[in-house]
């Protein structure tokens, strides 16, 4: 699924982005609330999580777009999640568990969605969301990114929120044009994963747009 800055590890440049994010931020992702969609519950990452997340996170499919490798084991996953609950503790970790209430009588979570960024300064964040294969092309996606975009101009009070993507996921540019993101363009070999220079696509949507279209 889509390009995301650090859903798993995390980049210098993004540490430091936690370590500026105001305490009013850090207030609401210290308690991170629980979201509802028609399908869905986000809500905070927990342990439990494990097996569900290593179920996907271990697949090259899912990696393929994103910066980070494939999970080597559920004990790394199992390690991950763990330093996760001190983040959320801190503020500084902005992910929803994307979670299927009642699948097959228990919770089950699919992927994450959530905000890489969150520039206060300018009241602007960045989107990003990864989904278990298994539950592609049902519209989890957009139904998440959707829910999370809300929370950004209703909670939050940003005024822009940004989703980039590698041109060649075009099921995450679907993604995007579904939240009603407008495309920006393309900026030219802007970053060099996993070897090779790639060409970052970029969407977004202002609060006047989500208001308009409410």
């Amino acid at each position: 699924m889509d390009f995301i800055k650090h859903i798993i590890g995390f980049d210098k440049a993004g540490q430091e982005a936690k370590n500026s994010t105001p305490s009013n931020i850090k207030a609401v992702f210290r308690n991170i609330p629980s979201l509802q969609t028609k399908r869905l519950l986000l809500r905070k990452i927990v342990p439990r999580d494990c097996e569900d997340m290593y179920e996907y996170s271990c697949q090259e499919l899912v990696t393929r777009y994103l910066l980070w490798y494939p999970h080597p084991s559920p004990e790394f996953t199992e390690s991950y999640i763990e330093r996760l609950q001190d983040d959320y503790r801190g503020g500084s970790f902005f992910d929803w568990g994307v979670v299927l209430p009642d699948f097959k009588g228990r919770e089950k979570m699919i992927g994450t969605c959530g905000f890489t960024e969150l520039d206060p300064a300018n009241n602007r964040g960045e989107i990003g969301y990864v989904l278990n294969p298994r539950f592609w092309g049902q519209g989890y996606a957009v139904e998440a990114a959707k829910r999370v975009i809300r929370f950004g101009f209703e909670q939050l009070s940003l005024n822009r929120i940004d989703a980039r993507y590698m041109i060649e996921n075009e099921h995450s540019a679907y993604v995007m044009e579904s939240c009603s993101m407008k495309f920006e363009g393309i900026r030219r070999q802007a970053m060099y994963v996993k070897g090779r220079y790639r060409d970052i696509g970029e969407y977004s949507i202002l609060r006047s747009d989500y208001l308009r279209d409410k």
